[in-house]
């Protein structure tokens, strides 16, 4: 039996595969809810492909330690975060098995967080590996949201997911659909290359609450690429981020 954990509540970021925006949407999530005033820290559970440091522009930074424990980088834009990222040479790759990965994810997750942090962000990689049962196992987060965009494929990934997060009595916040909606630069005409609609069906069906959806834009791309976050804005890209905010600062309000 695993004994309660105290500390901040621990909210993971999931979603079946690979490649639906799992890590932006963390990082977003976290500077949204950091503007609304809840202390919120950050770690990037992805140890194979880590991405949270190109995302806050702190890639090559260290961070220092006490007592064996790291200390979390702080970001301009107000969320403390940690990757192992951080900790190996950029680009290097690393092949550990599963119980270096999950035990990776315990150094990081009982770091020394700020003692007002009142909620932890794991930014989970793809899948339903040793880390995802490390997570569920040892730190069981208070709720997960799960991630997927439209189309059928990542649909019945994500619903992989979020059987494991309910094997283990995780409750679901709710689902995001991701790249939904392509408007054009040039004429302004809106696409779905991905589809549209699949994820809050998906919801739906499944009897959990709807998040919001992200449009597929160029800006989010390019800001996740230089360290600028659409969420630290005050543009039209930051308001879909700051809208599932308000729906996931309102679970954890009822939760506390």
């Amino acid at each position: 039996m695993t004994a309660e954990r105290k500390g901040p509540l621990i909210v993971a970021v999931g979603s079946g595969k690979g490649g639906v925006g799992k890590s932006t949407l963390t990082a977003n999530l976290a500077i949204a809810l950091a503007k609304k005033g809840v202390k919120v820290g950050l770690v990037d559970a992805d140890i194979y492909g880590p991405s949270q440091p190109v995302i806050f522009g702190t890639q090559g930074q260290k961070p220092q330690a006490e007592g064996n424990k790291p200390i979390p980088l702080d970001s301009k834009y107000g969320v403390p975060h940690l990757s192992m990222g951080h900790l190996v040479a950029p680009g290097k790759a690393l092949a550990w098995r599963g119980p270096m990965a999950a035990g990776a994810l315990g150094q990081l997750v009982e770091a020394h967080w700020a003692a007002d942090t009142e909620v932890l962000l794991i930014d989970l990689p793809p899948g339903t590996g040793d880390v995802q049962l490390t997570m569920v196992q040892k730190f069981k987060p208070a709720g997960a949201v799960l991630v997927s965009t439209p189309q059928d494929l990542a649909l019945i990934d994500a619903a992989r997911a979020g059987q494991l997060f309910d094997t283990a009595g995780v409750p679901i916040i709710g689902l995001v659909e991701n790249m939904s909606g392509y408007a054009c630069p040039s004429c302004g005409e809106v696409s779905d290359p991905f589809g549209a609609g699949g994820v809050e069906a998906a919801a739906e069906r499944l009897e959990l609450p709807f998040l919001g959806r992200i449009p597929l834009d160029m800006a989010i791309r390019q800001g996740s690429d230089a360290g600028e976050p659409p969420a630290a804005g005050d543009g039209a890209m930051a308001e879909p981020f700051l809208a599932i905010a308000d729906k996931v600062q309102a679970w954890i309000s009822a939760r506390s």
